[in-house]
């Protein structure tokens, strides 16, 4: 469903990404699946065409939206790259609107940065 509604979003009618999504979905709906690949323009069933192969590139998460606290309280998430280090990441969160409205100026007593997972601003 999370698929389904992405692709709504953007509006995909892509032959490219729908029959996929239809092998896929066979084993799960089977009936819906079959009259979807019927519309695709196919005769003979989906239970016949060849599932799709594994591919682990799309799996590679280049960014990660950070959850960003301050004084313990969640209060916006920041996306940043995977890619970059410590340092950098408590940089671009200082120097980011939202972390400006909540330190008012002050200068924070401590920031603790795990990387990948959450930015904790103690002030």
């Amino acid at each position: 469903m999370i698929c389904v509604n992405e692709l709504t979003e953007h509006k995909c009618n892509k032959r490219e990404v729908l029959e996929p999504l239809a092998i896929i979905l066979s084993p799960y709906a089977p009936y819906i699946a079959e009259e979807l690949w019927q519309l695709l323009g196919h005769s003979n069933s989906v239970s016949f065409a060849t599932f799709p192969e594994w591919n682990e590139t799309y799996l590679i998460e280049n960014e990660f939206d950070y959850p960003v606290s301050v004084n313990g309280k969640t209060r916006f998430k920041i996306q940043l790259p995977l890619s970059i280090d410590k340092e950098e990441i408590e940089r671009h969160v200082m120097a980011s609107e939202e972390m400006q409205k909540w330190t008012n100026g002050n200068v924070p007593k401590k920031v603790i940065v795990v990387p990948g997972r959450i930015v904790n601003v103690v002030i």
